[in-house]
């Protein structure tokens, strides 16, 4: 066993305390070389002892990306032939052993590649190892830091002014509607949280529970908001008395906790995220209807104004909208590089199913008890992972320029062996002339860092737009302006440079969003019988068909798709509705539902999904 100095001064774990992998991230000069065994690093999962309610399980993907993100990725060792070494010699009287051939190499993943791996960059390839490149895009673009709380992540400055972005965009524009923002606690009692029966049996699973206050049990479990419609309705039922008090308009920005048992992704599906969600009250579903299609359009614009992801509009089926609601409409969003829809956000209509349940009624001006009608809406983190999936390439980010955190990196160029204050003079003033503009732009000015090694790192962190400055630059009193997106350069005078930059930057964000939904049309087919939907949804696409809305014929669409079996791909996971495209007019008085054959009432897109 070590020294017990040793192991506090390497690992700051305390004598008598167990060490666990996760204690590598105190080792900050890498003195420590960690081991593993080939066998766990092709494991999908990994457990270690002693066993920690918060620390012990952990998927295989996210412990590689955790050790990765701390300078450690292990050493690969095949436990196995070391057993052998190290067994006693057999008895004379034995035969010996029969030694098994060796096996030939594996080919190695991402994870296991140590020659080739170059920390400042992304080893994985987008489109043959796509978990290991967003594990890799994420951590070292310094978007995430992984937490020793599987599912739970730290979000870095990178990816949390994103977010900013997207909260600037989405808080001005619903104020426009007379929404107001507030803060509802994050706890929920038991009896609230059970009150809707549909809707907390959609969320059961998920819920994180308070049991205790330090050694001392709670009288009630209390609940971890998972959303916030039984935490904000009871006030409601208080506030609202009379028509007079509607509309009542309220969001808040916060975070939840729904505590996923698969397997959780940065940004795509964690147990922790923020998020903002709507809550509002009216007088007539009419007057509901309307707010929930001006929200559903104002993601439409936050996932393609700004973002440049394409998506589609449209309402959830019967099966997949939000328990205990009357109908969910939705923007779904495309990753081509895995073949899967994800839901990007969500409007719902609730209907007047909570008003029943939380008595939030109103006299109206007839002097008559009325139940009132209910929306709620929700957009989350999600939108920064889906971003990333959908834009990144095999060097890292690519960022729109509208959410990037810095929209132009300029890099000075100086000859070797000459000083570089005067290139980093007249950097600086270039800096400060963009900056008036409003463009977002950071001067790097290191000297320890060369050139090159800083285009790969702003390239790595997707900033739109590189301009160079060397000496002849100076000379020719302009510099060169390098695209992330596609390259392109083009050098431009200095007097030229700042409204070159504003529509240079309108030109990237344009063109990034009609390359993706070209990309993502390319995706998508259309059919209208079963025998051409699997082979479609093989090929990673999402497929438009003719269908009845019956839920059992989802369910037989989605049984059978699981259970389909294509040995020529390499794609898992079973079929269901992404959403009724409201684009798409109602399929022809005699058409058919693509499975079942009955009458067909609506066109559907379907999908694997996140």
């Amino acid at each position: 066993m070590a020294d017990a100095a040793a192991v506090q001064s390497a690992l700051g774990v305390t004598d008598g305390a167990s060490v666990t992998p996760y204690d590598l991230a105190n080792d900050k000069g890498n003195t420590v070389k960690f081991v593993m065994d080939k066998d766990a690093a092709n494991a999908s999962s990994l457990s270690f002892l002693p066993e920690s309610a918060n620390k012990s399980n952990i998927s295989k993907d996210e412990f590689m990306a955790f050790l990765t993100s701390i300078n450690h990725e292990p050493t690969l060792v095949d436990f196995s032939d070391v057993g052998e070494a190290g067994a006693a010699p057999a008895a004379a009287s034995e035969k010996p052993a029969h030694k098994k051939p060796a096996p030939k190499p594996k080919e190695q993943n991402a994870s296991e590649r140590k020659e080739d791996v170059n920390l400042l960059g992304v080893s994985a390839r987008k489109e043959t190892e796509f978990a290991d490149w967003y594990t890799q895009v994420i951590t070292r673009s310094e978007m995430i830091e992984y937490y020793d709380i599987s599912g739970c992540y730290i979000l870095r400055p990178w990816s949390y002014t994103i977010w900013e972005k997207i909260q600037g965009f989405f808080d001005a524009e619903i104020k426009k509607l007379g929404v107001e923002n507030a803060y509802f606690p994050l706890f929920v009692s038991q009896h609230r949280l059970e009150t809707e029966k549909d809707h907390v049996e959609g969320f059961a699973p998920e819920v994180a529970w308070v049991t205790k206050s330090g050694q001392s049990d709670l009288a009630e479990p209390i609940a971890i908001r998972p959303t916030s419609e039984t935490i904000m309705y009871p006030a409601y039922a208080n506030w609202i008395r009379s028509h007079r008090d509607l509309p009542l308009k309220l969001n808040q920005w916060s975070n939840v906790v729904r505590w996923e048992f698969k397997h959780p992704t940065p940004f795509i599906r964690t147990r922790e995220f923020l998020w903002q969600e709507g809550h509002t009250v009216f007088a007539t579903k009419a007057e509901a209807d309307v707010e929930v299609r001006q929200i559903l359009a104002l993601y439409r614009r936050v996932y393609e104004d700004l973002l440049a992801v394409p998506v589609i509009e449209g309402v959830k089926s019967e099966k997949e909208k939000f328990a205990g609601g009357l109908y969910t409409t939705t923007v779904e969003a495309f990753v081509p590089a895995t073949g899967r829809g994800i839901q990007g956000a969500t409007s719902h209509c609730l209907g007047q199913n909570f008003a029943k349940m939380f008595h939030i009624e109103f006299e109206d001006d007839k002097g008559e008890k009325q139940l009132a009608w209910q929306n709620s809406w929700g957009l989350t983190t999600r939108t920064i992972g889906v971003m990333v999936m959908v834009h990144g390439d095999d060097k890292g980010l690519v960022l729109p320029p509208r959410v990037a955190p810095i929209q132009l990196v300029l890099v000075p160029i100086p000859f070797k062996d000459e000083s570089p204050a005067d290139l980093i003079a007249k950097g600086d003033e270039i800096c400060n002339q963009l900056k008036a503009a409003g463009i977002r732009v950071k001067l790097d000015d290191r000297l320890n860092y060369t050139p090159g090694w800083k285009y790969n790192h702003w390239e790595m962190k997707g900033v739109p737009l590189r301009a160079e400055l060397g000496p002849k630059d100076i000379k020719n009193r302009s510099v060169r302006l390098v695209r992330r997106d596609n390259g392109q350069k083009v050098d431009v005078a200095w007097d030229q440079l700042t409204e070159t930059v504003l529509s240079l930057c309108q030109t990237i964000q344009s063109d990034m969003l009609e390359r993706a939904r070209t990309v993502r049309n390319g995706c998508n087919a259309e059919v209208d019988n079963w025998n051409d939907f699997m082979p479609a949804l093989n090929q990673k696409k999402t497929v438009l068909t003719p269908w009845c809305e019956r839920t059992d014929c989802e369910e037989d669409v989605k049984n059978k798709s699981a259970a389909y079996v294509d040995e020529s791909i390499t794609l898992s996971g079973s079929a269901k509705t992404l959403c009724l495209p409201f684009e798409r007019a109602a399929p022809a008085e005699n058409s058919c539902c693509f499975n079942c054959g009955q009458k067909a009432t609506k066109f559907a897109l379907w999908g694997r999904s996140y």
